[in-house]
């Protein structure tokens, strides 16, 4: 989803999707181009071009870019499962596998189990405290989906009382950057029918990107 106007925070700015397809130097020529900073106001830049770098090529970044985001597979799931930082669903967080698991303290909810703990340096008060947790462990998933909302789905789902499976109701519209999935949510919409009410802010963001890439798209 692109954020809407009037859901910006610490976690989410500028009207741009969750997954945004620029490098940094790219984003920051769109928020220079589109005056997005406040009172219109320009950031100096410069940018050196990396050589023969394309938006279809596979990069592993070097270093941790977070505590709670160890690896390449954290890196690539976390677009997917940040927005359970809305609900009780743990995602790992107190784990030395954060955002590559999903689970709650119901043994119902899966085979594969875990407990969040205390670590100090990545998440001293992680969701789940000290509880067992089941559900699936994604840590073996051979093709990493680039977004998708099945995961979230799926887990609402198991729940009885969906009530207990939120935590804060504006929490999960700042994160998505829309008002309106969490009614989505709770009305049962599919992953394909949430993404169709998308598409028209999609389209026009695509448009709006192409201005600023330094390099070419993915094919």
């Amino acid at each position: 989803p692109v954020l809407k106007q009037g859901m910006e925070s610490f976690v989410g700015l500028h009207p741009i999707p969750v997954v945004y397809g620029c490098t940094i130097a790219e984003l920051t020529r769109m928020i220079n181009g589109e005056g997005w900073l406040k009172n219109g106001i320009q950031c100096r830049l410069q940018i050196v071009p990396v050589k023969n770098y394309t938006h279809s090529d596979n990069y592993e970044l070097p270093v941790k870019p977070s505590p709670n985001l160890p690896d390449y597979r954290a890196v690539r799931l976390y677009p997917s499962l940040c927005f359970f930082e809305a609900t009780n669903v743990s995602i790992g967080r107190g784990t030395q596998f954060p955002f590559q698991v999903i689970g709650y303290p119901d043994s119902t909810f899966g085979d594969f189990s875990f407990i969040p703990e205390s670590i100090p340096g990545m998440s001293t008060n992680p969701p789940c405290k000290n509880q067992e947790c089941f559900g699936i462990d994604l840590r073996n998933t051979r093709e990493i989906p680039r977004f998708t909302l099945k995961y979230f789905i799926d887990f609402f789902n198991r729940f009885n009382n969906h009530e207990q499976f939120w935590k804060s109701e504006k929490f999960i519209g700042l994160l998505s950057g829309d008002p309106d999935f969490y009614n989505q949510i709770n009305q049962g919409l599919t992953e394909g029918e949430i993404r169709k009410s998308w598409q028209p802010a999609l389209d026009q963001y695509r448009e709006t990107r192409k201005k600023y890439l330094l390099y070419p798209d993915f094919k």
